[in-house]
């Protein structure tokens, strides 16, 4: 967010045990204490836009629900963390039933295909499937605009597709072969909620989060023995951004 000129406000969720090999331990926070960072927050700055990732567990679902029923007019974008880059997972039983609650406060959905056949209840192996599950999941759960997000495809290209009840757009690129993809979808998210908040319409905010976050891949250190290296969140300018 702070790279691409935003200003972010963070309400802590879980404390995690982690490096690039994979996640060992994870700590959730008390609901109401995760509720009342954020009412803190909202009370005094205020915000834009409200990105939710990692939640967790269904008491902290109910609590954040809460409090974005006291701020509806915010625009909100849920990245529905359920499964890490290592393949731990990162939400409860309990979590993947009242993440449904929160649809209904939601701007814009980021599932990955894993998330998305959680979401949708079915198997998606082809980019036709992505977009039926895309489209479904809008209509079914009136989500504004969901973004299928397709790395999880086998092939030298990956497409990402981006749905509302009237529009469809497709954002296909290369593959990058690489191991830094630690937190692509989280960075993917904030971005896009970055760009929401600067006044971008929502297939232009995803194009420029989309470029962000192939840069970061594109430049990042050579930090981490595992397979889920970090990315470079301050890449260059000269470099393409």
């Amino acid at each position: 967010m702070t790279a691409l000129g935003g200003f972010a406000m963070t309400a802590l969720t879980a404390v995690t045990a982690q490096n690039t090999s994979g996640v060992s331990r994870i700590e959730y926070m008390a609901p109401d204490m995760v509720a009342e960072q954020m009412t803190m927050v909202l009370e005094d700055i205020g915000a834009d836009v409200i990105k939710l990732g990692m939640l967790g567990n269904a008491g902290i679902m109910e609590a954040v629900g809460q409090v974005l029923a006291q701020h509806s007019s915010i625009p909100c974008v849920i990245d529905p963390v359920m499964i890490a880059t290592s393949g731990a997972k990162l939400i409860t039983p309990d979590g993947e039933v009242a993440l449904a609650q929160l649809y209904k406060r939601c701007f814009m959905l980021t599932p990955n295909l894993p998330e998305l056949e959680v979401l949708h209840g079915t198997a998606i192996s082809s980019e036709d499937d992505m977009l039926e599950a895309a489209r479904g999941l809008a209509r079914s759960q009136g989500i504004e605009w969901v973004l299928a997000k397709g790395g999880h495809l086998p092939g030298p290209h990956l497409t990402d597709i981006l749905v509302n009840r009237e529009t469809t757009r497709l954002y296909t690129d290369g593959r990058i072969e690489t191991l830094h993809t630690h937190g692509t979808g989280c960075t993917l998210a904030s971005a896009i909620a970055t760009g929401l908040a600067q006044g971008l319409d929502a297939p232009a905010a995803v194009t420029r989060a989309r470029h962000y976050v192939r840069q970061a891949i594109l430049q990042a250190p050579s930090y981490g023995k595992g397979t889920a290296r970090p990315m470079n969140h301050l890449p260059s300018s000269e470099r393409g951004l």
